[in-house]
């Protein structure tokens, strides 16, 4: 398990448990959390988990894939600390992570 702090493009903040073997995209779906719509269910195909790591959290998750960079390239508001959140696995390493939500998903 691993607390994860969403922070809606507004401020407004959730806090949720995520747990172990899911990612967090699961975690913020579960915990109806806005702001992340998942609409192809965590299969990395459609890019609408978008979110915002900064810097000091991307350097302990793994590099994106290919599959995962190919989707990032065709959000319009992509940024160096974009990622799609289904593509992240939570583990006890991410334990207070927080994932900043962009204004849209597309």
């Amino acid at each position: 398990m691993a607390t994860i702090k969403f922070i809606e493009f507004d401020g407004t903040e959730h806090v949720v448990e995520g747990a172990n073997d899911s990612s967090i995209m699961e975690a913020a779906v579960t915990n109806l959390v806005p702001g992340i719509d998942a609409d192809c269910g965590g299969e990395c195909s459609c890019a609408t988990c978008h979110v915002l790591i900064d810097q000091v959290w991307r350097a302990k998750l793994d590099q994106p894939s290919e599959i995962e960079e190919s989707m990032l390239d065709l959000n319009p508001d992509r940024t160096e600390d974009s990622r799609l959140s289904c593509c992240i696995p939570v583990t006890e390493d991410l334990e207070g992570i927080t994932i900043n939500l962009p204004e849209f998903q597309y």
